[in-house]
């Protein structure tokens, strides 16, 4: 470290001098990235610009034919672990990697790499099935993200306005591959979130290889897609490719078209539906007035409806027929009552005294009322009583001539 100030500035052979010493001090690193520049020029010495995979920067590295020879092939593009050595040069102020080895980034380790943040991604429960936005029945713009000018944006533009003609798009056109891909697909993401006139955002591109569709399955990208409110669509490469993107966008379309298809709906198909609505709606409408109708008819033919006093006819009727058949129970019960008296008064005249009296008999009673039933008991001059069938009547006994 060394002080500076206004009065007592560094030069820039100090500067640079001290950052060379600074960087010196590091260790050799492991470097990943893409190859966009290959340079290998006359002499022993060969120079790569090596790219970020996800970012716009880049690195420059130097280092002998041997070690790319040694890599070889590397074909356009390739994505490359290097073990370099940083170098600072203090004549043109630039920092340089120093290659030491390069090794080729197979399609088994990225395959590995991609299983592992899915995995990491999954547990954070970003592709969970509760997270997913239904999509608009009839969105107001829909955000596209394409390529420049490709065969992807044809597709979804076209079918979606064969589909409905007057859907609006707002377009956006960026890089779908290579390193900067990641970074102008989130700016893109991140402008059409921000509108809030957009209800549904499409990314899409056409199909590639492997590594063509790696930027959608960045770390980054995915999660900036999974922080969106506005319903994500991704259409990305084909039915068998599956990028990250996939699992955590709301819906998953296999093709461009595909996408057009579910985002907006199918005008003549709409118009179908809705006759058909209103055709059922009318069936069902004229139903319920059918029925309605025989019910005011089957009302109208009843027997109340043309003389409304059958109500009361017919009640007066029942209570007529309810009074006679009273009547005659009742004189039915009087009938038989008066025959039943009629034989309890004969058998209560058969047994009665007076019956007896009305033969010819009486009854004898003595003074003292009580009935006189032995003569020999009698004396002479003793009072007695007569009941007979009409009337009563006193009698003397003069002798008692009884005999046992």
């Amino acid at each position: 470290m060394f002080e500076t100030s206004s009065d007592a500035p560094a030069t820039v052979a100090v500067v640079t001098q001290a950052i060379k010493e600074y960087v010196d001090r590091l260790g050799p690193i492991w470097v990943e990235g893409e190859i966009s520049e290959l340079n290998e020029r006359s002499g022993v010495m060969a120079f790569i610009r090596l790219r970020d995979l996800s970012e716009d920067m880049s690195l420059s590295v130097m280092c002998h034919k041997s070690v790319i020879a040694a890599a070889q092939p590397l074909p356009a593009n390739a994505r490359v672990v290097i073990h370099a050595k940083p170098s600072w040069y203090t004549k043109n102020g630039s920092l340089t990697l120093s290659a030491r080895e390069i090794r080729q980034v197979g399609v088994g380790e990225l395959l590995a790499r991609l299983e592992a943040l899915k995995t990491l991604l999954a547990s954070q429960g970003l592709f969970d099935s509760d997270r997913k936005i239904d999509l608009p029945l009839l969105p107001k713009k829909v955000g596209l993200i394409c390529g420049r000018n490709t065969d992807a944006e044809k597709d979804v533009v076209e079918n979606a306005r064969r589909r409905w003609p007057s859907v609006v798009f707002e377009i956006r056109e960026v890089t779908v591959q290579g390193a900067l891909a990641v970074s102008q697909v989130s700016a893109a993401l991140t402008e059409l979130e921000a509108d809030v006139d957009v209800d549904v955002i499409i990314i899409t591109r056409g199909g590639g290889s492997f590594e063509d569709l790696l930027p959608f399955s960045d770390e980054g990208l995915v999660r900036l897609a999974a922080s969106c409110r506005t319903p994500i669509v991704s259409a990305i490469g084909h039915e068998k490719d599956s990028p990250l993107l996939d699992l955590v966008a709301d819906f998953r379309a296999s093709t461009p078209t595909d996408a057009a298809k579910h985002v907006v709906p199918d005008v003549a198909e709409e118009i179908e539906m809705i006759a058909g609505l209103g055709n059922r709606a009318r069936r069902r409408l004229m139903s319920l007035i059918d029925v309605e109708f025989a019910l005011i008819t089957n009302f109208k033919d009843r027997p109340v409806m043309k003389d409304p006093r059958v109500l009361i006819t017919s009640r007066a009727e029942i209570i007529l027929a309810l009074r006679d058949r009273s009547k005659r129970s009742f004189s039915s019960h009087l009938k038989l009552a008066k025959e039943e008296l009629v034989q309890i008064k004969a058998r209560v005249r058969a047994l009665s005294p007076q019956a007896t009296m009305d033969r010819g008999y009486s009854i004898v009673r003595l003074s003292n009322g009580d009935i006189a039933r032995d003569a020999s008991k009698l004396r002479g001059g003793d009072v007695l009583r007569l009941r007979l069938a009409r009337g009563e009547t006193n009698a003397t006994v003069t002798a008692n001539t009884a005999k046992e």
